[in-house]
């Protein structure tokens, strides 16, 4: 619950310690500093690019996807 309410009160405990980019929950620094780490561990099944962040790959996945259905279209 007290990490729910660091949402709503803005605090932001959890700095990282490269660029000061500040975040409430622990989860978000951990994923914010692969961008400094260059630690890619997400990755394309069907081109190997890689992701730092899994919502990035899923915003990738879905251009695959749109490929898929234009040559289908041919």
């Amino acid at each position: 619950m007290k990490t729910h309410i660091r949402t709503h009160t803005k605090e932001k405990p959890y700095a990282c310690e490269i660029c000061n980019k500040a975040f409430s929950h622990r989860h978000n620094l951990q994923s914010h500093l692969r961008i400094h780490t260059e630690e890619k561990p997400y990755s394309c099944d069907i081109c190997n690019k890689a992701f730092s962040q899994a919502p990035n790959l899923k915003v990738h996945l879905r251009a695959h996807a749109k490929e898929k259905t234009c040559v289908r279209h041919l």
